[in-house]
């Protein structure tokens, strides 16, 4: 099985570290071997189940989602968002590093696992995974997101399907977003004591927020990339 490895280093004040190695499978895009041994109650898939899942207990006795964050939020369980950090992501084609706080940190990579975990409201995200941009601004996400979807329109209409440009199933795939994102805060409001794992869900959130927004603009923000061709 071909493995695409994705280290997450961070480095806090008093000069301790922290890595997070997370594998995927390169043919499938799903995180491998990140399952405790003990998974906590707020991971069951009944506890606030978000309100648009498309998986039942019959089939799953625990949120996909959640098992995947149960590493993040324990071990950040004790921290605060602002508190500082500087964060070195080691990928196959580069090093990103940046002084960063806690919460964009740990907002970067759920969104990662996020992505990978097996959710299927969050399937759409796993071509991004591939070309994973750790602590990317709402404006670069935007782009990369508007990006990927219409490339999937291209192979859609390859295979003689229906497609779609006017970005109508891209916003409907972020306000699901925005919906999984509320219940997540649930379960992790259940979880921590603090809250720098509850802020790296509000950041995911204001993309989801944000995206349809763009949408409703026709993606006026970024037209001005394109002046050269139009």
């Amino acid at each position: 099985m071909d493995v695409i490895t994705i280290k997450y280093c961070f480095t806090f004040k008093d000069g301790s570290q922290q890595v997070f190695n997370l594998q995927l499978d390169a043919q499938k895009l799903e995180l491998l071997g990140n399952t405790p041994e003990s998974l906590p109650l707020w991971t069951k898939l009944d506890f606030h189940q978000c309100p648009n899942c498309s998986i039942t207990t019959r089939t799953h006795s625990h949120c996909p989602m959640a098992v995947g964050l149960v590493k993040i939020v324990m071990f950040f369980n004790g921290f605060q968002s602002h508190d500082e950090v500087h964060l070195d992501v080691f990928t196959e084609r580069r090093i990103i590093s940046q002084d960063t706080t806690v919460q964009k940190g740990v907002s970067s990579l759920m969104g990662l696992i996020i992505a990978t975990s097996g959710c299927p409201r969050a399937d759409f995200f796993r071509p991004m995974a591939w070309y994973h941009m750790p602590l990317a601004s709402v404006e670069e996400t935007i782009f990369r997101a508007a990006s990927t979807y219409l490339l999937m329109q291209y192979f859609l209409k390859k295979e003689g399907k229906n497609t779609d440009l006017e970005l109508e199933g891209l916003r409907n795939i972020y306000q699901n977003m925005h919906t999984v994102n509320v219940a997540v805060k649930g379960r992790l409001q259940a979880a921590t004591e603090t809250d720098s794992s509850l802020n790296a869900v509000i950041l995911l959130d204001l993309f989801a927020q944000a995206l349809p927004l763009a949408i409703d603009k026709s993606l006026s923000d970024l037209r001005n990339l394109f002046a050269p061709f139009l």
